[in-house]
């Protein structure tokens, strides 16, 4: 009955995929949906890849699973990948329907499969990963993920014994996850900047999980990243098996080490947490056998995709556009981290909205005072539009941190905000935007670039253009 359940639920998801192309819908976990109504254990049955390399973490899933993609195909190898669908159990099987033929035979035979942490309960009974880096846990949307040692120990009972892990040594948190599995760890050794103490408003990892001390840190990035030891005990962080040295910002290179190789690598992208998700790629690539040069040299073809981030010069202006996800107030922090510490003038389109909860909730605030609004309180910021229904809750967190009245601006509509662009000569204009707001940061882009184009051609500026579609 299993096996005729899961046929009736394969054709159904299979119609429903081409229903939606004939109705141009772009609902991307619906097939899924249909398919595990059906068949609860559909992704029991269906064929899947014969290597499946998993991202889980708070953050950086979507841009690790893109990149391996990217880099596993630059190798010639066909790639299964949910980087168009959701993370959860009915997108996962909606990319896995995209994988088989009308009778369920695969297509592919690797699968780069970006995972919900909270997922896991009912996505690895079926399918188990090979592959599993583990980016980071940190504090994410409380309505969602609570704590992350929660997220931590709720990983460790659920995942695969046979999955081999690699891990971020420098985050506490996600190193200790699922101790008995094979584990590699990864991480960015001591750079001229680091701190011995943590000024962010979220450290989820004050002390030590042996004795309770107070940790220390050797070094610390931001939060609780970083290689932290207790003086009573003796518990550290883990040794790196792969890591990055000798950061180059001005050449934008770095040093690699791993598997008793070494090499310089071009950095894709100069904000710390990217750095991260480019090594925790490198150490996979070389869990899985490949050797340090042929890395390096497919890491020259590829890119961050722009959907994270993209760059386009237009004159004497940057237009940036940078997915700031709403609700998770530790990597909004980092978003703003990195632009503070960037040079040159700026204005900012503050567009990460939960227009999703407009529709269902009211949504819960308390994330915006976990969020280092602060770095945002700097003289080259001149002028942060926000907007929405929340757009007063953001002019009352950005007052709170010290950022002047007079460079705040609110806006009832999102196009009024481009229209509110003061054009400072040589102007980084960002465009931040959440999940829940992406089309709508990517229309919001495409208008910043038409603006500045308009601008410059009024005012006699070359629109001589550069576009970076990515890093």
């Amino acid at each position: 009955m299993g096996k005729l359940r899961y046929g009736f639920a394969l054709l159904a998801a299979k119609l429903s995929v081409a229903a939606l192309k004939v109705t141009k819908h772009n609902a991307t976990n619906f097939p899924g949906i249909v398919a595990l109504k059906i068949c609860p254990d559909f992704l029991k049955h269906i064929s899947k890849p014969d290597t499946i390399i998993g991202i889980t973490g708070t953050n950086g899933k979507t841009t690790i699973s893109n990149l391996m993609k990217d880099i596993l195909e630059e190798f010639g190898i066909k790639v299964l990948n949910n980087g168009m669908g959701s993370n959860i159990n009915s997108g996962i099987a909606s990319c896995l329907i995209s994988g088989v033929t009308l009778f369920g035979r695969k297509k592919y035979n690797t699968a780069v499969l970006e995972i919900d942490e909270r997922s896991a309960r009912v996505l690895f009974p079926y399918v188990e990963p090979d592959y599993m880096i583990v980016t980071n846990l940190s504090r994410d949307s409380i309505m969602r993920n609570a704590h992350p040692l929660y997220i931590r120990d709720f990983l460790t009972y659920y995942m695969p014994k046979k999955t081999k892990l690699i891990l971020n040594a420098d985050d506490i948190i996600a190193s200790e996850v699922s101790p008995e599995n094979e584990k590699y760890y990864f991480g960015i050794e001591k750079m001229p900047n680091d701190k011995t103490t943590c000024d962010n408003l979220i450290n989820d990892m004050q002390i030590c999980p042996n004795c309770s001390t107070r940790l220390k840190y050797e070094y610390i990035r931001y939060s609780n990243i970083g290689r932290a030891y207790c003086p009573d005990c003796g518990f550290h962080s883990h040794d790196y098996d792969f890591s990055a040295s000798d950061i180059d910002f001005d050449r934008m290179t770095m040093r690699c080490r791993g598997n008793g190789e070494e090499g310089e690598f071009r950095i894709l992208n100069e904000s710390i947490f990217n750095i991260y998700n480019q090594v925790s790629a490198i150490a996979l690539l070389q869990v899985m056998g490949y050797k340090m040069p042929e890395i390096r040299d497919v890491m020259e073809k590829v890119n961050i995709t722009k959907s994270r981030y993209g760059l386009e010069q237009i004159g004497d202006k940057q237009v940036l556009n940078m997915l700031c996800k709403e609700k998770n107030a530790y990597a909004t922090s980092r978003v703003f981290e990195y632009i503070e510490t960037l040079p040159g003038d700026k204005e900012i389109l503050l567009y990460n909205n939960c227009i999703g909860d407009t529709h269902h909730w009211s949504e819960n605030t308390c994330w915006l005072y976990d969020c280092d609004f602060e770095f945002l309180n700097d003289d080259k910021i001149k002028q942060i539009v926000v907007y929405g229904d929340r757009g007063k809750d953001y002019v009352l967190r950005l007052l709170i941190a010290g950022v002047p009245e007079d460079r705040i601006t609110f806006v009832k509509k999102p196009e009024e905000g481009v229209d509110k662009l003061k054009m400072v000569p040589g102007d980084h204009i960002y465009v931040l935007y959440g999940t829940d707001s992406y089309a709508l940061g990517m229309k919001t882009t495409q208008q910043v670039i038409d603006r500045v184009r308009s601008y410059n051609k009024e005012n006699g500026i070359p629109n001589t253009e550069i576009i970076n579609e990515g890093a």
